[in-house]
């Protein structure tokens, strides 16, 4: 197969709620659609869900821009492959990078799964027909507003509700909702924004109940991670500390996270991503980074895979957005997103949507 168009498409979409972090406040998303054109005219759609600023991960939408628009393309437009790991690849001659190259990655498997006529997840390996949706939430002005939102998450249905933690919102809101909530699932989310070897608050989380410990640390204080672990029952979750396999293989060795949140844009894609689900061993679920449609449905795809084994972020897409990028929006009902049948990530970009909110557009 070879590709004979690709187009970048810079969208911008407000959210319907502000989300919060320790680090930032988010009121509107602006990620990249990839387009790959094959010589028979069948278009496969990716998504680079990168967050706008650099306090996640290095990368931003403009530096994905930047390096899709000038590195990334000209491999795609140059490389012959006929499975979308021989496309990964090549593109992983482009060190890092990885939200970049992951919506490279997700449309080479929409337009490989499209032109063999079969569903995105049975592609993957996938065997379920419905994947359990968690929520994540961000941090609210005051504990009420935070308990609103809970309650609002779980009377729609979703399976776990992951609360984002920060020094000085962590222990009394989170005491907040388990006290109304005794055996509901939840877990915590830091993003690393505890320095290494800080255990207190940890510690007195670890008697909650919760489902798991999500990130305290920074990325690469993988030691400390093994250390806490050691201390507390409660299984520590790595999420920014995984950007490749070889590193999900070091906290494996190290024992310093028990459970695995594999991010599709993380990772560089859905080769890498199903690579780590193969090799994990320990539970995993699949992480959100707010992306709209397509790159949800990539992430609905991959949760069919039989070892997410918890509710991933794959909540359904009025949870941020009054409209998605596809026809129609991915739904959350009782808790469980359907897997679709139909070949290809089995939802339609919306063209006319997409295009009245397009910032730049790039066409190679």
């Amino acid at each position: 197969m070879r590709i004979e168009r690709v187009e970048l498409r810079r969208v911008r979409l407000p959210l319907v709620h502000e989300f919060r972090t320790s680090s930032h406040a988010k009121r509107e998303l602006e990620h990249i659609l990839v387009t790959l054109t094959g010589a028979d005219g069948a278009v496969g759609w990716g998504e680079s869900a990168s967050p706008s600023g650099p306090f996640y991960s290095a990368e931003t939408v403009d530096s994905c821009w930047a390096v899709a628009r000038s590195f990334l393309t000209p491999i795609v437009l140059a490389t012959e492959w006929e499975h979308p790991a021989e496309l990964a690849g090549a593109l992983a001659r482009v060190r890092g990078n990885h939200f970049a190259r992951a919506g490279f990655d997700i449309a080479a498997w929409d337009l490989w799964a499209r032109a063999n006529g079969v569903p995105l997840a049975r592609a993957l390996g996938g065997q379920r027909a419905t994947v359990e949706a968690g929520v994540s939430l961000g941090i609210e002005p005051a504990i009420d507003d935070l308990l609103t939102q809970v309650d609002l998450r779980i009377a729609e249905g979703y399976r776990r509700v992951k609360l984002k933690i920060a020094p000085g919102w962590d222990v009394a809101p989170i005491k907040a909702i388990r006290e109304k909530y005794p055996t509901f699932p939840l877990h915590v989310d830091a993003n690393g924004a505890y320095p290494p070897g800080d255990t207190g608050v940890f510690e007195e989380l670890d008697d909650l109940g919760l489902l798991m410990i999500e990130q305290p640390y920074p990325p690469r204080a993988l030691l400390a991670h093994a250390e806490l672990q050691q201390r507390i029952t409660t299984p520590i979750c790595l999420d920014e500390s995984i950007e490749e396999v070889d590193d999900l293989l070091t906290v494996l060795r190290l024992d310093a996270g028990r459970i695995i949140n594999i991010k599709v844009s993380r990772m560089g894609g859905l080769t890498p991503a199903l690579r780590a689900h193969d090799l994990a061993g320990v539970p995993v679920w699949c992480g959100g980074m707010h992306e709209f449609g397509i790159g949800r449905a990539a992430n609905v795809a991959l949760c069919a895979l039989p070892g997410f084994t918890l509710p991933s972020d794959v909540s359904g897409s009025d949870k941020y957005y009054a409209r998605d990028v596809t026809t129609a929006p991915i739904v959350s009902s009782g808790g469980l997103v359907d897997v679709p049948t139909t070949p290809g990530l089995g939802f339609e970009a919306d063209l006319e949507f997409i295009a009245g909110r397009t910032t730049d557009l790039f066409q190679a």
